[in-house]
């Protein structure tokens, strides 16, 4: 008696398996870091690209999310006359949460987007394929310099996104709930600690490799012409969303169970 297929399970499998293939082709692409000829033109060049059009829209969205912060958390402030500890929730807020997050999300929307349609486009040309006959291996040439440049800027646009969102805080603390920018200041250090500072760079480094993996492997993979390559670009920012944010509550929950907070 033949079996009834089960669409649900089907497609729960499916994205098990697709999953598991991003990841293989994520490991696989650093594995081969240790090998020689690395291309390093390309990593340079993707650095470059990643950061050009990443860098401002970053920070626009980082200044009025600070701003936002400070007035949410500013009116609740006021109310238990604690203004004046802004500052330490400012930098819980943007350093460790929103930073990562901001940066990964805009890495994914604009880069990997960008990433996820050059490759498709090359895979419908048959590049990857001409690629694999000419003994070039795309995961080095192509993914590899793509990976690290995702994780290296989302490392580093961490602090400027930081800087953005702590300042847009300032701003609206002192003009609005009238703190002064000593007690603004003077506070960051009375809930946070070096190791908030930690887990971010930790967190946008892991959300940079995810956002680069998810665009790399869905542009390798893509099929139909022009119109698979369109839904390759939707699928990829799509799924690094929602992947992100669940790697970030468990990237959350593993930090508050093994690292003391201040009191």
């Amino acid at each position: 008696m033949a079996a009834i297929a089960n669409p649900v399970t089907d497609k729960l499998g499916g994205l098990v398996r697709q999953t598991g293939d991003m990841f293989a082709m994520g490991l696989e692409s650093i594995r081969l870091l240790f090998r020689p000829s690395f291309p390093l033109s390309e990593f340079v060049e993707q650095c470059w690209f990643i950061a050009k059009v990443t860098t401002l829209p970053v920070i626009l969205i980082s200044i009025p999310f600070g701003m936002v912060i400070a007035l949410q958390v500013g009116s609740l402030l006021s109310q238990l006359s604690a203004q004046s500890q802004l500052g330490a929730v400012m930098v819980l807020a943007v350093v460790r949460e929103q930073a990562p997050v901001a940066t990964a999300l805009l890495i994914a929307g604009a880069g990997g987007s960008a990433m996820c349609a050059d490759l498709g486009a090359r895979r419908i040309r048959d590049e990857i394929s001409a690629m694999e006959v000419m003994a070039v291996n795309p995961l080095q040439r192509l993914v590899l310099p793509r990976l690290l440049a995702s994780t290296l800027v989302a490392v580093l646009l961490d602090g400027v996104v930081s800087v953005a969102g702590i300042g847009g805080g300032w701003f609206f603390g002192t003009r609005v709930t009238h703190v002064t920018s000593s007690d603004f200041f003077a506070s960051f250090s009375q809930l946070s600690q070096l190791a908030d500072l930690g887990i971010a760079l930790v967190k946008a480094a892991i959300f940079g490799f995810l956002a680069g993996m998810v665009a790399c492997y869905k542009g390798l993979s893509c099929k139909g012409g022009p119109k698979g390559v369109g839904d390759a670009v939707n699928q990829a920012v799509v799924i690094t969303f929602v992947l992100l944010f669940f790697v970030n509550f468990v990237l959350t929950a593993f930090y508050f169970n093994f690292v003391p907070q201040k009191l």
